[in-house]
């Protein structure tokens, strides 16, 4: 494990990665795959939820204030509600079940159309401000770290 400090954009870029790798992933299976894609789904729809906790309960808060821009944050916090929506259907559905692939592509688009927001707009005004980011990625990293604990 590193212990170089991150700062908190970084951190949240590198969960964006991860999670559009594992919709690629997703994507290349097909039908006969059940397994597999309830594997990946599941890990995406977690990755998803510990991504969402940090953004709203950590770095959100944090941001909000020096940015200036609630707009921009309610929109993110209005796309994670219908995200999570998504998530929990997803999560009690069987790869069987109909429109199961049809809710992860959704959930793909939904999170594309959020991280290019997150990444094009929201993220170049907070490296703006003079929020401490290696600090904030610290806390950060602490509350990913009792999260993934918690559900272990």
């Amino acid at each position: 494990m590193t212990t170089t400090p991150h700062d908190a954009i970084t951190m949240l870029i590198a969960d964006h990665k991860k999670v559009k790798v594992l919709f690629k992933e997703f994507e290349k299976l097909s039908d006969r795959s059940k397994v597999n894609k309830k594997k990946i789904a599941d890990q995406i729809c977690h990755e998803l939820t510990i991504h969402t906790q940090i953004e709203e309960q950590v770095f959100y808060p944090a941001v909000r204030g020096p940015i200036k821009d609630n707009d921009l944050m309610d929109e993110a916090l209005v796309e994670h509600a219908s995200a999570k929506e998504l998530i929990g259907q997803i999560m009690d559905m069987d790869p069987a079940d109909d429109l199961y692939d049809a809710k992860l592509k959704v959930l793909s688009e939904q999170i594309e159309h959020h991280v290019a927001e997150e990444e094009d707009d929201m993220f170049p005004q907070v490296r703006e401000t003079k929020v401490d980011l290696v600090g904030l990625g610290a806390e950060m990293a602490a509350f990913k770290a009792t999260l993934e604990a918690a559900q272990s």
